[in-house]
Order: C-alpha cells, then structure tokens, then sequence
C-alpha cells in the first residue's frame, strides 16, 4: 500500500458539503458587507450581508465577532469563483416557517414589529420571519395612511402560511372586531336609560356627533345637543372632545344620547316667566311663510303667527320682517304640555287703540260702532290661537 502524499492527506481532511446543507462554522472575519467562517472546508465560506438579515441596516461589526460559532446553510459550493456562498435568514427563516405552521394551527396571537408600510399592506418583523398583512385586514375601517403604523407593535393571527410561495399573511382586523365585540357587551351590560356617561368625540357630521362610550358608540343627534336651535355640530364640538352625555335610548346595540337635561331646560320655569299678558322683546330667529320664531333666550322661541303681525293684513311675514329684527309682542298663548308659546304684535296695537280711545261714553259708544275692535278681539285672538297652534305644530315637525 503505497503512502499518501501530504496534498492527499490535507484534500481527505477536508470536509464534504452538498447545497442545502446545514453545518456549523467559526468566524474568522467580519467586514462591513459579509463574514467570512471556517466550516472545515477547503475554500472559503462567505456569509453575505444580505443573506445574514432582511435589515439592510444591520451593522454586521455589531452582530458577531471572530471566534463566534454559527450555524448556517450552504447556498452555493462554488460560486464560480472557488467560494462557498452561505446563508443564516434563510436558515432562520426555515425554522420561522414551523413556528408559523404552529402558530396558524392553533391560531395563536402573535405580536410583531410594523418594518415598513407598503402600497398594500404592513411588513411586520416576527422574530426572525416576515409577515404581510393586507391594507383591508389592518384594521375594521379603511386607513388611507398606513405609515402611521411603521415601526409599531402590532397583534394579528395568521391566515394563510405557504414558504414555498412565501405567503405568510397576518390578520389583525379580526381581534379588533372581536375586541370591541367583548366592549361592546360589557358597555351594554352595564348601561340603561337615563343614565349619565363620559365620552369621547370621535366624528361629526351634519346630523349629529358620534360619541365614544368605551365599547360602543352613541349618537348624540343635533336636536339633542341644546334646548336651542343648533345649525352646525362642528361649531360646538371637535373630534377629540370630552363630554358628559345622558342614555336617552338603547335599541340593540344602537345608543341614542342627549345634552338636553330637566336641570337645563330653559322652558321648566317659561309658564311663570311667559305667561299669557306678558310683554316681551325678543329678536326674530327664523322666518317661515306662516310666521316667525323669536328668540326669546337661549332655548325659548316663540311663534308670531302671520295673522298677528299687524292689524293691517300682512300677505307674507318677510314682507314686514327679517332675521335678526327685535320685536316687542304680547304672550297670547303658553301650553303647559308642550311649553310652546304664542306671540301678537296685533294685540298690543289693539291695546293701544283701546287706551287712545276717548272717555266720552257717546264717543266711545261712537267709537265703538265705527269700529268694533274691542268686541272683535278677543275672537280674533282665538281664532289666531287655533292658527298659531297649528302652525306650531307644523314648524316643531319641520
């Protein structure tokens, strides 16, 4: 048996590898861009920066240091050059790969770090691995702006794990849904009508302001939010608001809310304020074509009946009237039930024509037959009563 020579003795030495082999190695160097490890081979093995991390921002100087023992795959036994190519994010990511079979399995919250918010969706770092979670699975309302999420913790559950296509797919709507579902309960469970609540303005609208109660929203309509009239929500409240709102009505899981309270009803004391005789001034709110409400105070408007305008007959309120005009008008009728209140400008001139009138009796009685404005008046007021009660009806429709 003839001896070996020392070139074949060192080439036996050598270890055999095969691509796709697992095998540990020494660092033997670390430059800014790969590592260099002693696998036991005859060439050298090179672990690039981009096979190391996904993170082209790894300080790979910071990572390791000679003399470290890696375990790490074979990608390439020559790469044309007599090197052999390595990788450890692939061999990381083999191992992510059962950890995320597992966790879909058993459809397990996972927790992950937001790296970057794309066109479609958020790449989220789970260990060593890389989850997609699609813009429509992110959350249970459309986000238009997705970056607000970058370099944010986030919990989701894993809908679809296929390495081969490298599709791991996050879903984090899902536990939103079914959080705010345990809320909601809760809030339910715990709340009943005429109750007072703390919330949060979350959005406006024209017709009212959403109001989040801590598990649900409820809907705090503008026709509750003042006793008095209210054109704009977004003049009272902004997104963001804290506010104190009484449970008006619960049907299901849809909340009605109010600001309108007995404690602040301007109208629990008009029965003495306004009573029926009463002189008062106010200025004209709002026109309508069969009269005019006049604010009489925050929350209390009264209706000047067109048929109470003048004496003379007035076709169109607006012909004698506008907005913002202040009037003086006698209180004709209060409802005790509904609080509403009737006005007359005619009263009052009537009042006036009676007081001007001469003492004479053959005068007066003169007067009178010429005129018979006392013995009509007080059918007239009644007639415009009925009206104005109408009327009132109609404009608290409206």
């Amino acid at each position: 048996m003839s001896e070996m020579s020392f070139e074949e003795m060192l080439e036996e030495s050598f270890v055999t590898i095969h691509n796709g082999e697992v095998v540990e190695g020494t660092v033997i160097d670390v430059k800014d861009n790969e590592i260099i490890l002693n696998i036991g081979y005859k060439a050298d093995c090179i672990l690039t920066k981009s096979e190391y991390s996904n993170n082209n921002d790894v300080d790979l100087t910071n990572e390791v240091k000679v003399g470290d023992k890696m375990t790490v795959k074979v990608m390439k036994v020559n790469d044309g050059e007599g090197q052999v190519l390595l990788t450890y994010k692939r061999l990381q990511q083999d191992k992510m790969n059962k950890i995320f079979e597992e966790a879909f399995e058993n459809k397990e919250v996972l927790t992950g770090t937001v790296t970057a918010a794309l066109k479609g969706g958020l790449s989220v770092a789970y260990g060593e691995g890389r989850v997609f979670i699609p813009a429509s699975l992110v959350s249970d309302i459309y986000e238009r702006d997705l970056s607000k999420y970058e370099n944010q913790e986030v919990k989701f559950i894993l809908t679809e794990v296929n390495p081969r296509k490298r599709r791991i797919i996050g879903d984090r709507k899902v536990l939103i849904v079914e959080e705010k579902k345990k809320l909601q309960e809760a809030l339910l469970s715990r709340i009943e009508v005429g109750m007072m609540i703390d919330g949060t303005v979350k959005n406006l609208t024209d017709f009212g302001a959403f109001i989040d109660l801590g598990g649900a929203d409820g809907l705090l309509h503008i026709s509750e939010m003042s006793w008095g009239r209210v054109d704009d929500p977004k003049k009272l409240f902004k997104v963001g608001d804290k506010v104190t709102v009484k449970i008006k009505d619960i049907n299901d899981t849809k909340i009605a809310l109010t600001m309108k309270l007995d404690e602040n009803n301007p109208r629990k004391d008009a029965a003495s304020k306004y009573a029926v005789g009463t002189i008062i001034t106010g200025k004209v709110a709002r026109m309508t074509d069969f009269g005019a409400f006049v604010e009489l105070e925050e929350g209390i408007d009264a209706l000047l009946h067109v048929s109470q305008i003048a004496i003379e007959h007035v076709e169109k309120p607006s012909d004698v009237l506008k907005v913002g005009d202040e009037v003086t008008a006698k209180v004709v009728d209060f409802n005790e039930d509904t609080k509403k209140i009737s006005l007359s400008v005619k009263a009052i001139e009537i009042d006036n024509q009676k007081a001007a009138e001469p003492e004479d009796a053959e005068e007066t009685e003169a007067s009178e037959e010429a005129a018979p404005v006392e013995t009509e008046a007080p059918v007239e007021e009644a007639e415009a009563t009925e009206e104005v009660a109408e009327a009132a009806e109609a404009a608290e429709e409206e």
